[in-house]
């Protein structure tokens, strides 16, 4: 077995389907201008994003099961096959049909092979590295999550410049092909468990993250009326029925709870939930400001992001490295409080006449801080995981990225419309942005500052994440830690 050839064939399809959770942000104003004479609005499109995090994040907990029973490598496999036919529906949907949702319905499907292809990736470094050597595997990993949601603008910026946006789903096929022969060539087939369903589980934690998520991204649309109320307080009381359903399954339940025990595992959870909500929702602000105030192509606007993906690349592999030999706490911090520090400085730059250094030297900075934050909370998150539960334990940490990720879709889809409106754009700024093109001038510092206040929610969320990470205890392979210790490892 060559691990590192396996994971890096697992690598091709899992940097695939992320750089679809951002390739949408560079085209939304593209793709409205497609549909906004049909009669889509700017919420609409955000759906085309937010549509493919749900169908992503609801059903990972158990695809993550499935691979502990059926295999990692078949569910890799399948997931990937769903995903490929989904991308081409998408880039037809057009064709096929003059309404956004259709669009949406294929994003639906995407997403539903993202989830099946997500958790294999974490299960199969936990159960092939050696704990002690883990992070520099994660660190991959880490690294190709950290590029890919980057590189996402910049290539649908090309793609739409060059093709039309449908292309931003057509260019999956090729690489869906070519990483489905790869894993059927590298990837091992490994030892598989028996495990039951917990088919309840499903259903209360799709229902309440469906609750949750349409009446966010509904309610400003809708005037916060009672209907949206109801939806949300529904979502959270059937979340807590949830919760309270996996404490009482005897059985096998979709999330076992006795992972949580392990203090770093959850502590690493709550971080990555706010590091998933901040790279899921920070495109669409930053990409309607630089095409419509700015006046750049997609493609100018995604190459904003260029800086930052630079600096993930030169320091991925030194963050691995360090992610063996150094506390998690003082790496993940230390990344967490620069991605904070750099998202605040980026906000502030957001103006009408603002010097392009200052946003491509915030974007280097957020290229610094990310890099030593995937690989140490990934890493961190596993590194104790027992093998017969790496499924488990992937499904939890993948879901947990994708609902701060669908929750800060849908977050910032609200900010943005209620900044526009306080800022005397309710109408007008709307509308401009749905038709694409660039705004008058007149209203180019008040859009600006409406995507520059709805901004500042991204440092807030990290917060959560920073004082998650500083209470991280001490890995238990460190030198200074008992010899008996690693004897898990070998499990």
């Amino acid at each position: 077995m060559r691990p590192w050839a396996a994971l890096g064939a697992l690598c091709v399809g899992f940097f695939m389907i992320l750089v679809d959770m951002t390739i949408v942000s560079v085209a939304t104003p593209a793709i409205l201008e497609t549909y906004a004479p049909h009669g889509a609005s700017v919420n609409d499109a955000i759906w085309v994003t937010s549509a493919y995090l749900l169908a992503y994040a609801v059903p990972i907990l158990i695809t993550g099961r499935l691979g502990d029973r059926i295999g990692p490598k078949k569910m890799y496999l399948g997931g990937l096959v769903v995903f490929t036919v989904a991308s081409l529906w998408c880039g037809l949907s057009f064709q096929i049909s003059d309404s956004i949702w259709m669009l949406v319905a294929a994003r639906v499907l995407q997403g539903f092979g993202a989830a099946a292809v997500a958790p294999q990736t974490m299960a199969v470094i936990t159960r092939i590295f050696p704990r002690e050597s883990r992070g520099s595997a994660m660190s991959l990993w880490g690294a190709t999550a950290g590029v890919a949601t980057l590189v996402g603008p910049i290539l649908g910026g090309v793609l739409v410049d060059a093709a039309g946006w449908e292309w931003i789903f057509f260019i999956n096929i090729p690489v869906g092909v070519v990483g489905f022969y790869l894993a059927w060539r590298l990837v091992p087939s490994l030892e598989v468990h028996e495990h039951s369903f917990d088919w309840l589980g499903v259903a209360l934690s799709g229902a309440a993250l469906l609750l949750l998520v349409f009446g966010i991204q509904e309610g400003h649309e809708l005037d916060w009326s009672a209907t949206i109320i109801t939806m949300i307080v529904a979502g959270l009381v059937i979340g807590a029925a949830f919760i309270w359903w996996q404490s009482r399954n005897t059985r096998e339940p979709l999330m076992p709870l006795s992972l949580f025990r392990d203090r770093n595992f959850s502590l690493a959870n709550i971080a990555i939930t706010s590091v998933g909500f901040v790279f899921a929702s920070m495109g669409f602000p930053l990409m309607l400001w630089a095409q419509l105030v700015r006046g750049d192509s997609p493609t100018q606007a995604g190459l904003l992001l260029a800086p930052m993906a630079i600096m993930s690349i030169v320091l991925a592999p030194i963050a691995g490295r360090l992610t063996d030999r150094v506390h998690p706490r003082i790496l993940a911090s230390a990344g967490l409080t620069v991605l904070a520090i750099s998202l605040v400085l980026l906000a502030t730059s957001l103006g009408a006449d603002t010097p392009l250094w200052q946003v491509l030297g915030s974007m280097a900075l957020l290229g610094v801080g990310s890099s030593f934050v995937w690989a140490p909370l990934t890493t961190t998150a596993n590194r104790n995981l027992p093998l017969h539960q790496a499924g488990a334990g992937a499904g939890i940490y993948n879901a947990n990225r994708q609902i701060g990720s669908v929750v800060g879709a849908a977050a910032i889809a609200v900010l943005i419309d209620s900044r526009l409106a306080a800022n005397g754009l309710s109408g007008g700024g709307t509308s401009e942005a749905s038709l694409g093109g660039t705004l008058p001038q007149a209203v180019h510092e008040a859009f600006s500052t409406a995507m520059s206040q709805a901004m500042y929610v991204l440092p807030a969320v990290l917060v959560l994440g920073v004082v998650a990470v500083l209470l991280f205890e001490r890995p238990q392979h460190f030198g200074e830690a008992p010899a008996g210790a690693a004897a898990p490892a070998a499990h």
